[in-house]
C-alpha cells in the first residue's frame, strides 16, 4: 500500500486559497507585467538585487539563495557580463569560484528599479490608514514565519499592530486575566467572574465617543489589551490592562497606556484613573513613569488571597 504524502493530508479549499491568494497578489503587485516597467524579468533583478547588496557574492550562493537551477542561472549572469553589467574575480576562499560584481553600468541599471521597487510597495500601502499598514505589515510576517520558522525576526523587531476589537475578543480578554492571574497570582475563579462582568458591561453600555478598547496583536496573534470607560463627564478609567508572557519585555503595555491617555485627553476629560493591586509591579512601573498618582491604598481579601488595592490618578 502506499504512504500518502504530507501534500495529500492538506483539505483541497486550503489549496485553493492559497492558489486564489496568489493570482490575487501577483495580480496587485505588477507581477505579471513587465517588472518595475522594465524589460527584465523577476528572476533577472532579484538576481541584481543580490549582486548589490551581498559582499564578494559566487554563483553557487545565489543559485542556493534564489533556488535555481544552475544553468538557468548561468545564462543570466552570461548575460549581464555582456551587457557590461558584471565582472568576476577569483575567489580568495575557493579558486574554483569565481566573485561577481556589479560595474558602475550595472549599478546605473540596478538603482532605479530598486527605487521603483520601493516607489510601488508605498503606493500599495499608502491608501491605508497607518494601523492597517501595520496590520498588513504584521500578517505578511507572520505568513513568512509560518512558511518559514527559521526566518522569524528577534521578538524586539516584530511588528506590533493595535486595532479595534471584533467578536470573540472579549472572550480573549476574559480567558487570559483569568488563566494569567490564577498561573502567575493565585487568584481564583471569582477574578474571572469579575473580569467577565466588567467585559459584558462594555459592551452592553458602550459609547465609542467616549470610550475605546485596544487589542494588541504579534505576528497575527492577540497578546494583550486595554480598555478606556466613561466614569464621569470629567473622568475616564483605565480597565483591563493584559499581556500574555510572550508579549512582555517589548513594550506593548506602554504603548497600549499611552492610547488610552492620548485618548481621554483628546475627548476632554480631565482626569484618568485606574485600580490595581500592589503586587502588580510592572503595570504600576508603567504607570508611575507617566505621571499616573497613587492617592489611595486599602488592603482586602478577594479572589482567594491577601491583597492591597490601589487607585491611581493621572490629571490631564
Amino acid at each position: 500500500m502506499n504512504t500518502p504524502t504530507r501534500a495529500a493530508t492538506v483539505p483541497a479549499d486550503a489549496v485553493k486559497a492559497v492558489r486564489r491568494f496568489n493570482r490575487f497578489f501577483t495580480r496587485r503587485v505588477g507581477v505579471l507585467d513587465p517588472y518595475l516597467g522594465s524589460n527584465l524579468s523577476l528572476t533577472d533583478v532579484r538576481v541584481l538585487y543580490e549582486l548589490a547588496h551581498r559582499e564578494a557574492p559566487v554563483a553557487s550562493e545565489l543559485a542556493r539563495e534564489l533556488g535555481l537551477d544552475g544553468g538557468y542561472l548561468s545564462r543570466i549572469l552570461r548575460r549581464f557580463e555582456t551587457a557590461g553589467w558584471i565582472t568576476r574575480s577569483a575567489s580568495a576562499r575557493d579558486a574554483r569560484q569565481s566573485v561577481l560584481t556589479l560595474t558602475p553600468t550595472g549599478r546605473e541599471v540596478f538603482e532605479p528599479l530598486q527605487q521603483r521597487s520601493r516607489d510601488e510597495a508605498a503606493a500599495l500601502l499608502a491608501p491605508l490608514p497607518p494601523a492597517r499598514q501595520q496590520e498588513l505589515v504584521a500578517a505578511m510576517a507572520r505568513i513568512e514565519t509560518l512558511l518559514d520558522p527559521a526566518s522569524a525576526a528577534p521578538a524586539s523587531t516584530r511588528v506590533a499592530v493595535l486595532r479595534d476589537p471584533v467578536p470573540g475578543d472579549m472572550g480573549w480578554v476574559v480567558q487570559q486575566h483569568a488563566e494569567i492571574y490564577w498561573r502567575e497570582y493565585g487568584w481564583d475563579s471569582r477574578f474571572e467572574a469579575l473580569v467577565a462582568d466588567i467585559a459584558a458591561q462594555f459592551v452592553r453600555k458602550f459609547e465609542p465617543a467616549w470610550e475605546r478598547c485596544w487589542m494588541a496583536e504579534l505576528d497575527g496573534d492577540r497578546v494583550g489589551a486595554v480598555f478606556v470607560v466613561r466614569k464621569s463627564a470629567t473622568t475616564a478609567q483605565l480597565r483591563m490592562l493584559i499581556l500574555t508572557p510572550q508579549a512582555r519585555g517589548l513594550g506593548l503595555g506602554a504603548r497600549l497606556t499611552d492610547e488610552c491617555i492620548a485618548f481621554a485627553r483628546a475627548k476632554g476629560y480631565k482626569k484618568l484613573v485606574l485600580w490595581t493591586n500592589s503586587c502588580l509591579t510592572a503595570a504600576r512601573g508603567i504607570y508611575a513613569k507617566r505621571g499616573f498618582q497613587l492617592v489611595k491604598s486599602e488592603p482586602y481579601e478577594g479572589f482567594g488571597q491577601l491583597l492591597v488595592g490601589e487607585t491611581w490618578e493621572l490629571r490631564l
